[in-house]
This record gives C-alpha cells, sequence and structure tokens, in this order.
C-alpha cells in the first residue's frame, strides 16, 4: 500500500476561503509540503496557519523565482523524489496550493512527476480570478459572452489582438508589466471599463483606478478585470 498525494487548492488568502474537504485533508494529514521563495516564507503556509490544530512533518519546495524554466523545473524534480518516498512507505501527504491547483497551480508541476506512480487526488480551490470579480463586485461574463484570460507577460500584439476579440477579459500577473499593459488598454478605449485589484481577499488587498497605480508599484498578486459593456447584467 502506498500513500496518496493530496493537492489542495486553498484560496487566494484568505484563510476562511478555504473548503471544508481541503480542511479535513490538511488537519488529517501528517506530512504537510508547501511552495517556498527560495530564500523566504511561504505565503501558502502562511494561509493555512490558522487550521493548524497539530505539528506535522514539514516540507518546504523551495521554487527559483527567474524568468529561465530550468531552476524550477529541478526543484520540482527534487521535491517530487522527496515525497515519493514518504508515499511509498505508505504516508499520505498533503501540497498546499494557492488559489486553485490546475488555475495556474504550482501544483500542477508536482502532479505531472507523480500522477503516474502514485495515486493523487486533487481539491479545487477558490481562485484568484473568481476572488478578484467578487471583490470588485463585477461578473466576469453572461449569457454568450467570450471571457478570455490573458497572463500579462504576452507580447503586447497578443495581448492587443485578445482584448479586440473579446467581450470580456482577465489580466493576470501584472506586476511589473503594468505601465506597458495599461497603455494598451487606453489605446484600445477600454480604460473606462477596466478594474485593477491586489492581493484580492488579503489583508492588504487594494483597489485602485488604473490612473492612480503607480508605474512600477504593482505587485505580482495583481489583476486587471476588463468587460466591454461595462458590467456583464447590462
Amino acid at each position: 500500500m502506498t500513500g496518496t498525494l493530496y493537492g489542495l487548492g486553498i484560496g487566494p488568502g484568505d484563510p476562511d476561503l478555504i473548503t471544508l474537504k481541503a480542511l479535513k485533508l490538511l488537519q488529517a494529514t501528517k506530512v504537510l509540503a508547501y511552495p517556498a521563495l527560495e530564500d523566504g516564507d511561504s505565503l501558502a503556509r502562511a494561509i493555512i496557519a490558522p487550521h493548524l490544530t497539530e505539528p506535522k512533518t514539514e516540507i518546504a519546495v523551495r521554487i527559483p523565482m527567474t524568468v529561465e524554466r530550468a531552476p524550477a523545473q529541478a526543484a520540482y524534480d527534487d521535491a517530487a523524489e522527496e515525497l515519493g518516498e514518504y508515499l511509498a512507505n505508505g504516508e499520505d501527504v498533503v501540497v498546499l496550493c494557492e488559489g486553485d491547483p490546475f488555475f495556474y497551480g504550482s501544483f500542477m508541476y508536482l502532479f505531472g512527476r507523480i500522477a503516474e506512480k502514485y495515486p493523487v487526488e486533487v481539491v479545487p480551490g477558490v481562485s484568484s480570478l473568481t476572488a478578484c470579480a467578487t471583490a470588485l463586485q463585477s461578473p466576469l461574463s453572461a449569457r454568450n459572452d467570450i471571457l478570455t484570460v490573458l497572463p500579462a507577460p504576452l507580447p503586447s500584439e497578443i495581448l492587443r489582438d485578445r482584448l479586440r476579440d473579446t467581450d470580456s477579459a482577465a489580466i493576470m500577473k501584472v506586476g511589473r508589466h503594468f505601465s506597458r499593459v495599461r497603455d494598451i488598454i487606453i489605446d484600445l478605449g477600454l480604460a473606462e471599463n477596466a478594474r485593477y485589484i491586489e492581493r484580492a481577499t488579503m489583508q492588504t488587498e487594494r483597489i485602485l483606478p488604473l490612473s492612480d497605480v503607480p508605474d512600477d508599484a504593482a505587485p505580482y498578486f495583481s489583476m486587471i478585470l476588463i468587460h466591454k459593456r461595462g458590467q456583464a447584467w447590462k
């Protein structure tokens, strides 16, 4: 008998936005793994800290924050091997993932390495996309609207083309790309219907007009929602 790997979606930041299923697995499993900065803390660990009721074996998966993929891939290789040792010995392991594991979630990289060898169960979580829409009181889409999710690091021409061809858009991972993205939104005449939010559901959440966001101050956890009708219900 081998253990089972559980990928837990733990939501975008508010500790209360964890599902009952994820909470039960978190508290029942003795081995806990989570992504962490290469030389810093883990946001995922901080989110679930209020729910930890007893000591666990904790494994920090240190992920280098580099543009090149190779260092991060090596880190996931090492983590999969380490977690595999617990699974092979019959111990269950929970892995935390901010938001939802299969929506731009880091857990997918462990899933791809482990699922062929050991049982894996994924528990969905509240994604940053739906959390931002709720905080902004801005429904994402309605009826036959086409919703497009765009990572801000995409080349400018791709962003322009996709924004032209959609009814509703969510631009994620804005961060250092904010000024370029804002210029594109203004050029397309969409600024009036664009809504900016950062760190949704966290204590440091901020909602600002595009014009009030400093050029170099948008964090990685920021998003811009656009609906061409202004609001989806119109």
